[in-house]
């Protein structure tokens, strides 16, 4: 999943360090690997539409799936009606699987229907939020996480079934197998209200460790 990306802005910023002083051993996750890239994306169609195109794929295969599919629309911000009109013809030679182009299209069409209001999304709490988004077919709990932390700018959202953030917890304290996602909701908890920075901060970290750009399941 490919990400603008720049330096974190002041106001995250001054939050990182409100969670630096609270667990000083967070701090030395920039300290070894460099300041924090901030990424984020534009929220809409197009940030949901890619959470579908990354799932259960590595970043580069997604990367790729993604520019083909952009090539094929008007805008490269693309818009749930544009996206409606493309045949599933088009969409398969993109990559998408049979089942990706059936959660792709019941996105869009339920944003073109209103049944998901884009706009409300992000006014709601965060649980409603995630709620509202994997009530959608193939839409899960980590979709609607990533949604509210790289497009709403959640700093208290962590996506524990992503398996990379997993893997950088693993490595980060030591531990000698992977946490699960239920034990690794329970670990973070201290971590509140800044558990979406502090998932930024083991992506950049497993990054890092592993060289990899490790946002994805």
């Amino acid at each position: 999943m490919s990400f603008g990306s720049g330096p974190t802005p002041p106001a995250e910023r001054a939050a990182l360090r409100r969670l630096y002083q609270r667990h000083p051993e967070l701090a030395g996750i920039e300290r070894a690997a460099g300041p924090l890239p901030w990424r984020e994306r534009r929220p809409g169609f197009g940030a949901l539409l890619r959470a579908v195109v990354a799932q259960q794929i590595s970043t580069h295969a997604a990367g790729a799936i993604w520019n083909r599919t952009i090539a094929l629309l008007p805008d490269p911000e693309p818009e749930a009606q544009a996206f409606l009109r493309l045949t599933d013809a088009a969409l398969r030679g993109a990559g998408f699987s049979a089942r990706k182009v059936e959660y792709a299209r019941g996105l869009a069409d339920a944003i073109v229907a209103r049944r998901l209001d884009l706009d409300a999304l992000a006014t709601m709490p965060d649980d409603e939020a995630i709620g509202a988004i994997s009530a959608l077919r193939g839409f899960g709990r980590w979709s609607g996480e990533i949604y509210l932390l790289f497009a709403l700018r959640r700093r208290d959202v962590f996506p524990a079934d992503d398996l990379a953030l997993a893997a950088s917890y693993q490595l980060f304290h030591g531990l000698k197998g992977r946490p699960p996602p239920k034990a690794l909701r329970a670990a973070v908890e201290p971590w509140a209200p800044y558990r979406g920075l502090a998932a930024r901060l083991l992506w950049h970290h497993y990054h890092h460790v592993t060289r990899k750009d490790g946002i994805g399941r």
